[in-house]
């Protein structure tokens, strides 16, 4: 495999973008590893709700951050409705009725990425900072399928990994 690619499958990285994203666009970290775990799942199960929903940008953030405990709404993130919450911990994407732990979802992106997680994340960032929040917030999702890995199209794709290449995602950190 050519230096500077891991071999992963689009789950874990849609992850990662994602959590990489909210935060970016002014989410906490504990918040944005809850948000970027439900995008992906979302994303996988492609279902989505249209009520409700607002655009995940720095004046939405601050809103949602408003929002009395316990109170559902909508995050717009990556393209994708989610679920959200506002909790004593602060705001949650919730999965059913429960917030998304975001300890199990920095364990689960240790365990995807392992020694490659650092360079991938900082990779990601680079890419996110070169965009201004509001402009993130509205292309972050044809980032991702700009440099997302490859995989077989149909079934023969569900679960498949495939090369993520961290030199195409700087590149397009110095396009942007």
């Amino acid at each position: 495999m050519p230096e500077d690619t891991i071999l992963i499958n689009r789950a874990p990285v849609l992850t990662l973008w994602a959590t990489v994203v909210a935060e970016r666009i002014g989410f906490a970290p504990d918040e944005a590893l809850s948000l970027g775990k439900a995008v992906a799942g979302l994303n996988a199960q492609a279902k989505g709700r249209a009520l409700g929903i607002f655009e995940a940008r720095p004046e939405a953030v601050r809103r949602a951050k408003q929002r009395k405990h316990g109170e559902e709404f909508w995050v717009k993130l990556c393209g994708r409705p989610v679920p959200a919450k506002n909790t004593d911990q602060g705001v949650r994407a919730v999965s059913g009725d429960r917030p998304i732990d975001p300890d199990g979802v920095a364990k689960y992106l240790s365990q995807k990425f392992g020694d490659d997680l650092d360079s991938v994340k900082g990779a990601m960032e680079t890419l996110a900072k070169a965009c201004t929040p509001d402009d993130l917030a509205e292309w972050s999702f044809m980032l991702y399928t700009r440099f997302r890995p490859e995989i077989p199209g149909g079934k023969k794709g569900w679960g498949a990994k495939g090369i993520l290449d961290l030199g195409l995602i700087r590149s397009l950190a110095a396009r942007e």
